[in-house]
């Protein structure tokens, strides 16, 4: 477990320094206000923020492919904007799929309520520190993982036992999409 964890921060770190400077950032401090290291937490509104659109964005899904499961999709990924949650599902061979969704907020305390809410409704087996501003494996293996006012959910229930190349459990796989998204997420 231990040497799991030093994996995530270790890896989030080298992804960090390879997008051009990722800041990491503290909890935001209220509605668009700058954090101490010059990080913006910005509200949802009207169209998805950039950091939400990037999960279905070709860089995005070569990244995911290159580092995570070690193979690309059969399928273009078609993202969805729907009350708030910007979304797109990875096909690979087989039907086997990944859902991947980012839940925009508005502040903080709505940010902690819908974590909370996913906590309750998909279990939390697995605290990941290093990961985010919190992040937490659910019963079918899945990741969730919140950044300022987004949450990402990393659903791999539709994926195979054991999944990627090399194979590796779903869990581990959804950890992998996780730290490969979050080093890239800049919060805009």
């Amino acid at each position: 477990m231990r040497s799991r964890i030093l994996l995530v921060v270790a890896v989030t770190a080298a992804l960090a320094a390879g997008c051009g400077g990722s800041s990491k950032s503290g909890a935001p401090k209220a509605s668009g206000e700058t954090t101490t290291t010059g990080h913006v937490a910005n509200v949802a509104s009207a169209n998805p923020s950039k950091s939400a659109k990037m999960i279905c964005e070709k860089e995005a899904q070569q990244d995911i492919a290159d580092s995570a499961v070690g193979f690309d999709v059969v399928q273009p990924l078609k993202a969805t904007w729907k009350d708030h949650v910007y979304s797109c599902d990875y096909v690979y061979k087989n039907g086997a799929t990944m859902n991947l969704s980012v839940k925009e907020l508005s502040s903080k305390e709505e940010t902690d309520a819908y974590y909370k809410e996913l906590e309750q409704k998909l279990g939390n087996t697995a605290p990941q520190y290093g990961l985010g501003q919190g992040a937490f494996v659910t019963d079918n293996g899945s990741v969730v993982v919140r950044k300022d006012f987004k949450v990402l959910l990393v659903d791999v229930s539709k994926l195979p036992a054991q999944f990627g190349d090399p194979p590796d459990t779903r869990s581990n796989d959804a950890i992998n999409v996780g730290v490969t998204i979050m080093g890239c997420w800049t919060g805009e």
